[in-house]
């Protein structure tokens, strides 16, 4: 008996260290994040779509001078017949090509095993795990170059997903994949990059180090000849008062997993005795604070959990739930044509829709669900209350900001220790790095490469772009090709004074394959690097109901194919699914759907 009861304590003992331990590298973790996001009068780099940015008035010249010498302006109009658009036809046809080399080389090109060099590789570190880091690692060579990861992340997140699996539609781990699985040949370090030493290229990284139940921040360098800075960026607040202490943002699976407890949180409070009506109201009344694609498909995604699974759980509370979108501006989905606001508008209004006819005996007449704010701005947030410019206060259970991004620290920092060819431009850039057609960093001489939504391309093809997946992704993946293919990314000129970009250099013992013989022909030059230009494969947002929106680009000036309701859902379903980085995500996801379907969504907190 006392043996038993000796082995019991122990074990008692054993998880209250283990649960100490966690709780423990859980604080230095949130310490290690919170340090390192601060960002002062986060308001001025706040940007929203990737719109709203008057970038022709602002756009740096590239034209010569008179006082030029004729080598620099011959320079400076190759560049400009570089980095102009390519036609559409021609741009299709080269995708086309590179899509089936592509395929040809997966299938009959196999690599080495073992690292074929004159002598040292050059040292590629890579700071992110999103969708760029990801693109770009998928591509890159990593026996021809030494790549070293780091991110305090060690997997990709598939982010379009994350509203669903914050109200337990998929599972997190359905949409995340290890970053080690996606390129094998690549080291990952788990660790935070805080400080950047550009004339030395050495990184000071911070990582959590745990000795059985202590933990503590270990600090460490690491060298590099190319940095890859695509760390994405993080929620802007505009520096409105009390949002980033109340408010749930959706920006990783930590935030997904945060709503998903405090959905069933405010549900759980709402049914204890003794509260008023409008106790219960307050406590179920979720506000969704911008209404871009995120805060839509989020209240979409909300929506649906109190239609299909509220009549199961929590009947008696349905008459007490309210869902208000709050928007600044004066419509929804700004990227998406007009007419596919209004259907989101639409989806948004109608009416609430449950399959047990009984469940609508218990709710009151008139009853609104969703309502939608448009040209309402906040002013400030409190632990209970959203403020309105306009005067109006909302009584609030859970609030969640989706209105913008802004640049982490890092950006900030590298975008200051990089000079003059960074500052001048910061007017269209806010905040984030500014890079020529090609990645690279300006100022860097090519040692810094960066894409995705910490920076912002300013003279190339397409001028800046959306900070979406879809850009990040092809960035990535351009950027790879390009590094494969033994470009010069840093190629001197003794004619050029720095003033303008010397585009990358081919290598002269280089065969140009199909497609590049055809952006030659675009770009009238064989000698350089294409510059990155985007294509814009379309948008989508689910707008809940089993209805999505779908909007797929044909041309630059032509009109959208569109797509609604449960034509835009297939679309929508079979792109995600098209998406996922391997057929286990793939499976995976369909699999939650189909869970979902015949067992409703898991309210369960552990």
């Amino acid at each position: 008996m006392c043996e038993r009861a000796t082995i019991s304590h122990v074990l008692h003992a054993n998880a209250a260290d283990n649960s100490a331990a966690k709780e423990i590298e859980k604080n230095l973790r949130q310490e290690l994040t919170e340090r390192n996001s601060k960002v002062e009068d986060e308001g001025k780099y706040a940007v929203v779509d990737g719109s709203g940015m008057d970038t022709e008035k602002e756009k740096p010249s590239t034209s010569g001078s008179k006082e030029e010498p004729q080598s620099m302006n011959d320079e400076r109009k190759m560049l400009e017949r570089l980095i102009k658009k390519r036609a559409y036809p021609l741009f299709l046809a080269e995708k086309g090509v590179e899509i089936i080399e592509d395929t040809v080389d997966g299938l009959f090109v196999k690599g080495s095993n073992e690292v074929v060099t004159n002598g040292e590789r050059e040292k590629v570190v890579v700071l992110g795990t999103g969708w760029g880091a990801a693109a770009f690692l998928k591509g890159i060579d990593a026996v021809k170059y030494d790549v070293t990861v780091i991110s305090p992340r060690n997997y990709f997140l598939f982010t379009p997903m994350l509203a669903g699996a914050s109200v337990g539609t998929v599972d997190y781990r359905s949409i995340t994949q290890p970053i080690r699985e996606v390129n094998r040949d690549a080291d990952y370090l788990e660790a935070l990059a805080t400080d950047v030493d550009t004339e030395n290229k050495v990184l000071t990284c911070e990582s959590i180090i745990c000795d059985g139940n202590s933990c503590e921040i270990n600090e460490f360098e690491v060298s590099y000849d190319r940095l890859v800075v695509t760390i994405g960026a993080q929620t802007n607040t505009f520096g409105i008062p009390g949002v980033r202490e109340h408010c749930n943002f959706l920006k990783q699976v930590e935030d997904a997993r945060r709503i998903r407890t405090a959905i069933v949180n405010c549900f759980e409070r709402a049914n204890l005795p003794g509260l008023s009506e409008e106790d219960r109201i307050n406590n179920l009344t979720f506000a969704i604070i911008g209404a871009g694609p995120t805060g839509i498909e989020f209240a979409a995604e909300l929506r649906d959990f109190v239609e299909q699974d509220g009549p199961k759980y929590y009947p008696n509370l349905l008459r007490y739930v309210r869902i208000k979108v709050i928007e600044a501006s004066s419509t929804v989905l700004a990227p998406f044509d007009k007419s596919l606001q209004e259907e989101a508008i639409k989806q948004m209004n109608r009416s609430v829709e449950f399959k047990n006819p009984d469940i609508y005996r218990l709710l009151p007449e008139q009853f609104r669900l969703v309502e939608l704010l448009l040209d309402s701005s906040v002013k400030e947030v409190t632990a209970k209350q959203i403020l309105l410019n306009d005067g109006s206060v909302i009584d609030y259970g859970l609030s969640v900001w989706a209105a913008g991004n802004g640049p982490l620290p890092l950006t900030l920092q590298l975008v200051e220790k990089l000079g003059d060819k960074q500052s001048e431009e910061q007017n269209v850039a806010r905040g984030r790095l500014v890079t020529d057609a090609w990645m690279r960093a300006k100022g860097s001489n090519g040692s810094i490469l960066a894409f995705g939504d910490c920076s912002c391309t300013t003279q190339g093809p397409d001028g800046p772009l959306p900070a979406t997946g879809q850009v990040a992704a092809q960035q990535g993946e351009y950027l790879a090709k390009l590094m494969n293919k033994g470009y010069d990314l840093s190629p001197e000129s003794d004619s050029n004074d720095g003033a303008t970009e010397i585009p990358p250099a081919r290598s002269p013992d280089y065969q140009s394959t199909i497609s590049e013989s055809i952006a030659s022909f675009s770009t009238g030059t064989k000698e350089c690097a294409k510059p990155f230009q985007f294509l814009n494969l379309g948008i989508l947002a689910y707008t809940g109901g089993g209805s999505a929106l779908a909007q797929v680009s044909t041309a630059p000036e032509a009109q959208p194919i569109k797509g609604t309701g449960k034509v835009g859902n297939a679309l929508w379903k079979s792109v995600y699914i098209s998406k996922q980085v391997s057929w286990r995500n793939r499976l995976m996801v369909i699999n939650d759907w189909a869970r979902r379907q015949i067992f409703g969504r898991d309210i369960t907190r552990l």
